[in-house]
């Protein structure tokens, strides 16, 4: 029996609620459960210098967990002065998550960073934030769109992103907390609307699985992420 009551296939209630910030060109607020991330996606007209003249867009990610949004508080990174390797490595698979779907060249010189604050952390931030920043990422793009500033379809697919893991010998979808401190096995996949996976993350915390376990592993996360691919076109109105 899972802590929270679900079955081995069941995700916690998901919700994506667009435009929660009004001057961000896109936004949204996501929900795994109890993990609540924020994120605002914003335009800028000028690229890194290793990028300008070429013609090319790019798509950054920023994440960072607010103070209160573990059991105790957690010191701001900016207060010790730099980030943490954990902050660092989840906002690079933000970053290269969102620029799998991305057609750059269509894009145009144009920059969009997506920002992932964690609200409340109770396991999955890393994929609520994909989840979420997807959405952001389109509607920033369609706030481009509508003012001429691209060259043609940036999109190519959508994106999004769930755990799994093996919790007491069960492959189970969609790890809260309590499940993932005692999981044998946590694993993040990142897969597009299409079925391609983009990046899978696995680790044996305690005994290492087998090829077998893998792929229910892989089974429930391609489920998972076709129910969160519903959800993201219900959210965007596609």
């Amino acid at each position: 029996m899972r802590p929270s009551g679900r079955e081995p296939n069941q995700m916690r209630a998901v919700t994506i609620e667009r435009n929660v910030a009004q001057k961000a060109e896109g936004s949204c607020l996501v929900a795994f459960g109890n993990t609540k991330v924020f994120v605002t996606a914003s335009v800028e007209t000028t690229l890194p210098g290793w990028r300008r003249g070429s013609g090319l867009g790019w798509v950054t990610a920023e994440y960072g967990m607010l103070p209160r949004s573990t059991g105790t508080r957690t010191r701001r990174e900016a207060a010790a002065g730099k980030q943490s390797g954990r902050t660092q490595e989840i906002q690079r698979l933000i970053g290269r998550s969102l620029r799998a779907v991305v057609d750059m060249a269509a894009l145009g010189e144009n920059q969009i960073t997506l920002d992932c604050d964690v609200l409340e952390a109770d396991g999955g931030t890393r994929t609520a934030s994909i989840t979420g920043a997807y959405v952001a990422l389109h509607d920033a793009i369609q706030w481009l769109k509508a003012r001429g500033l691209t060259k043609g379809e940036p999109l190519r697919d959508s994106v999004a992103a769930i755990s799994c893991g093996i919790y007491r010998g069960t492959p189970v979808l969609d790890l809260d907390y309590l499940e993932d401190v005692e999981a044998h096995t946590d694993a993040n996949f990142v897969l597009t609307g299409s079925g391609k996976f983009v990046e899978i993350q696995g680790t044996a915390e305690q005994e290492p699985f087998s090829r077998d376990e893998l792929a229910a592993l892989m089974a429930l996360a391609e489920s998972g992420i076709s129910q969160l691919t519903e959800m993201q076109k219900v959210a965007i109105g596609g």
